[in-house]
């Protein structure tokens, strides 16, 4: 992979085999966990679990029979 310039950023091309492998889509997010040697540790963040967490500090819940669907939310 080639590291490239993205505006004021730095960015990487995922390989198609790397993306089916981490079950990635655009809009995903990645975290940089740890960084071994020069090799980094990545996994794809769950914002749905990262939510609910969030929610439950709070002591809120969601609606009876609530699901998080990025996809439908963004057809409403």
């Amino acid at each position: 992979m080639k590291v490239l310039k993205w505006d004021d950023d730095l960015a990487v091309r995922l390989p198609k085999e790397l993306v089916e492998k981490m079950g990635l889509s655009e809009g995903d997010e990645l975290n940089i966990v740890d960084v071994v040697g020069r090799t980094l540790v990545v996994e794809k963040a769950d914002k749905r679990a990262e939510s609910l967490e969030r929610m439950e500090q709070r002591g809120w819940s969601a609606p009876e029979g609530y699901k998080f669907d990025r996809d439908e939310a963004n057809e409403r």
